[in-house]
């Protein structure tokens, strides 16, 4: 098993290489770091059908608000009643709860194999010689924790990282604010703090209240991984959020439960 994936990601090593190897008479040196963010931008591509899916399905439970209202009246002294017929309401509708999951799941494979390939000196028997490229002054194998001992924060390799760290930023709180705004616009609407499916299904109310800090998470994982699955991810996120405000734009406000935001999304 070890030599088949070890085969596979000389393969994958392979392709990447020549993707940049396509890029580089427009990017020059950082023509393997502009191949990773092409490489992200197919990836979504591929993974965008999920995404159109998980809006209609999102959208859809959104309908669903007034008929739960009416469940959590009939079903007001008994929870698991109330609980078991959301349930049931989402199965006759086809609609699933956690179905905005499913594009960040589909996600992860790429980001592991960028993973895997830049943390490894080795490839398939071989020195790694995608290990020897960079981002401007930043090897792409590097993390945060090298650039702050080559030069500290301000240093070359340290500004590679701000700029990363600045988008991120920016990102997570126009997806904060956004996120803020649905489940605000949310709440009149299903007469509680938060939808109606997030009340009724476990750990979801939870879920709801931290939702809206889930992007700035993805700055820990930009500090902490090699640069170039930190482009992967921030590349990822960037796309997440302008993709989530086109297809939830004639959404005026959003289920709030699971898929809200997207990271590595």
């Amino acid at each position: 098993m070890s030599g088949l994936f070890s085969a596979f990601m000389s393969l994958f090593a392979d392709l990447v290489g020549s993707i940049a190897d396509l890029l580089e008479p427009v990017f020059h040196a950082s023509a393997m770091a502009a191949a990773i963010v092409l490489f992200t931008a197919c990836v979504r591509l591929l993974v965008h059908p999920l995404s159109r899916a998980s809006a209609r399905g999102q959208k859809a439970r959104a309908k669903l608000s007034p008929q739960i209202a009416e469940l959590r009246k009939k079903h007001a002294k008994n929870p698991e009643k109330l609980q078991k017929a959301v349930l049931e309401l989402h199965r006759a509708e086809k609609v699933s709860p956690l179905s905005g999951c499913l594009p960040s799941l589909f996600q992860l494979p790429a980001f592991f194999l960028l993973y895997h390939l830049f943390s490894n000196s080795s490839i398939g028997g071989e020195a790694n010689a995608l290990l020897g490229h960079k981002l401007f002054e930043a090897p792409l194998g590097g993390r945060w924790a090298d650039a702050l001992a080559d030069g500290g924060v301000f240093g070359a390799h340290g500004l590679v990282y701000l700029v990363l760290f600045a988008i991120v930023a920016a990102v997570a709180t126009f997806n904060f604010r956004r996120t803020k705004k649905q489940m605000a616009m949310a709440a009149p609407a299903t007469g509680a703090t938060g939808s109606g499916d997030a009340q009724q299904m476990p750990g979801m109310g939870a879920m709801t209240k931290v939702m809206p800090f889930m992007s700035f998470m993805t700055l820990f994982t930009v500090a902490f991984v090699p640069l170039a699955a930190a482009l992967y991810v921030v590349t990822s996120t960037t796309w997440s959020a302008v993709e989530r405000a086109v297809l939830y734009r004639d959404m005026p406000y959003g289920a709030a439960g699971a898929g809200a935001l997207a990271t590595a999304g």
